[in-house]
C-alpha cells in the first residue's frame, strides 16, 4: 500500500498559511513535549509507537474520520509504518519525509528588503527558530549567520547571479553548528568572527573592523559591538537601515545573557549595549535578529520575523528605558537553567576544536532552540 509522503517545506506552508492540521506524532512523550511541530492552528495526539505495534485500534476513537492525520516520528520510519495501518483502517494519512529530522533542517527562504543598492533575503529555519540572511548587491552576497547546510545559500545567490564573498557570524552558536567556515573554505569568502569568541582556524578578526564593504555602490555594514548573550556578540547596522541584530535584540525582546554561567557580568555588558549602542539607532530601522521564539508571534504580514527598532522598544519599554539596578534585577530574574541542547559541543565544532560527521551534526541539532527564551514584556 502507498502512503503519501510530506515534505518540510509543504510542513511550512501549512503552518505559514495557519492552516489547521491534525498531527498524531508518535515519538517519546518527553520527545514530543520538549520539541514538536508548531502551528497556529494544529492539533495533536501523541501516541509513542511502540504502543501501535500491534494495531490503532486503542487510538481510534481519538483521531477524526473527515481530516487528513499527519503522522510524525523521529526519521520516517515508524511515521511510515502508522500512516499505513491508518490508511488500511479507514483513515486519510500522510507522513513526515524524513521525519523531525528534516523539520530541524528545512530552510524557508523570503525576500525581506529590496532598494536600488541591496535586496536582502531571511532564510527561517522553521524546525529550530533560528534566522540567516543573505545581502546581495552587483553581484556580490554577504551571508550573516547561515546554517550548515551551505548548498542553500549558494543556490540562492546562483538563482540572482551572485557569487559569495563575504560572510559573518554575529556570535558563536550554542544550538546550531554555524555553516560561516564552510562557506568560506568551499568559496574563498572571508569570514568574519569576533577573536573573543574563541575559535582557533584562521578567520578575520571583527575587532578589526569598524565596516564591512563591498560592490561598487557598496553595502556598508558597521559592526557594532553589542555584547550581551555572549561576550562577543555582534550586530551589524547595512546601510543605516537594517540591523542584523543575531541574539542581542529579538523581535519580542532581548537575548538571554545566562548561556555561560555569568549571568550579572553579561547582563550589564547587555545593559551597555542597550543603553549606549541602540540607543542612538533611529527608530525606523528595521531589526532581523537571528533567532524567535513563536513563529506566529513573530512574523509579520509581509512574511518574515523582523520589526521596527521603535515597535519594539515601544513593546519593551521598560527594559529599554529601566534604570540599570533594575535592568540587571529582572534579567537576572529571567534568567534560565535550561540550556540548548548538547551546547557544549556544538560551541566546540563551532570553535573549531572538535569536528563531526553529517550524521553527528543532525543529531547534535536534534531538538528545539532555547536561545531565545528571554522575554522582556
Amino acid at each position: 500500500m502507498t502512503v503519501q509522503a510530506i515534505t518540510a517545506k509543504e510542513v511550512t506552508q501549512k503552518v505559514l498559511n495557519k492552516e489547521k492540521v491534525f498531527i498524531l506524532d508518535v515519538r517519546n512523550e518527553d520527545d514530543f513535549n520538549d520539541w514538536k511541530i508548531e502551528g497556529e492552528n494544529f492539533e495533536y495526539v501523541n501516541v509513542p509507537y511502540f504502543e501501535l505495534i500491534d494495531g490503532i485500534e486503542p487510538i481510534q476513537d481519538r483521531l477524526p474520520k473527515d481530516k487528513e492525520i499527519l503522522v510524525v516520528c523521529a526519521k520516517e520510519g515508524s511515521s511510515l509504518m502508522v500512516a499505513e495501518m491508518l490508511v488500511e483502517a479507514g483513515f486519510k494519512a500522510v507522513y513526515l519525509q524524513g521525519g523531525m529530522r528534516t523539520w530541524s533542517e528545512h530552510l524557508e527562504k523570503v525576500k525581506v528588503y529590496e532598494d536600488n543598492d541591496i535586496t536582502v533575503y531571511q532564510f527561517i529555519r522553521v524546525g529550530k527558530g533560528c534566522l540567516s540572511y543573505m545581502v546581495v548587491s552587483e553581484g556580490e552576497a554577504l551571508v550573516v549567520d547561515p546554517a550548515r547546510f551551505i548548498e542553500e545559500y549558494e543556490a540562492a545567490a546562483g538563482e540572482v547571479g551572485a557569487t559569495i564573498t563575504h560572510v559573518v557570524d554575529s556570535h558563536l552558536h550554542a544550538d546550531h553548528i554555524s555553516g560561516g567556515k564552510a562557506l568560506s573554505d568551499k568559496l574563498g569568502a572571508k569570514y568574519y568572527l569576533m577573536k573573543s569568541e574563541g575559535a582557533i582556524f584562521n578567520f578575520e578578526h571583527l575587532e578589526n573592523y569598524e565596516k564591512i564593504e563591498f560592490s561598487k555602490v557598496s553595502v556598508e555594514v558597521l559592526a557594532v559591538k553589542t555584547p550581551g548573550h555572549t561576550p562577543g556578540s555582534v550586530s551589524f547596522f547595512v546601510n543605516n537601515k537594517l540591523l542584523f541584530s543575531g541574539d542581542t535584540i529579538f523581535i519580542s525582546g532581548l537575548g538571554r545573557p545566562d548561556l555561560g554561567n555569568k549571568v550579572k557580568e553579561w547582563a550589564e555588558d547587555l545593559y551597555n549595549t542597550v543603553h549606549s549602542k541602540v540607543s542612538g539607532i533611529a527608530d525606523e530601522v528595521v531589526v532581523l535578529p537571528s533567532h524567535y521564539a513563536n513563529l506566529d508571534e513573530e512574523i509579520n504580514e509581509v512574511g518574515y520575523i523582523g520589526d521596527t527598532l521603535g515597535n519594539i522598544r515601544a513593546r519593551n519599554e521598560k527594559m529599554f528605558t529601566a534604570p540599570k539596578e533594575e535592568f540587571l534585577d529582572s534579567v537576572e530574574q529571567s534568567a534560565s537553567s535550561v540550556k540548548p541542547p548538547n551546547f557544549e559541543e556544538i560551541i566546540a565544532i563551532n570553535r573549531g576544536h572538535e569536528t563531526a560527521t553529517v550524521e553527528q551534526m543532525s543529531e547534535l541539532e536534534i531538538g528545539p532552540n532555547r536561545c531565545a527564551v528571554h522575554h522582556t514584556h
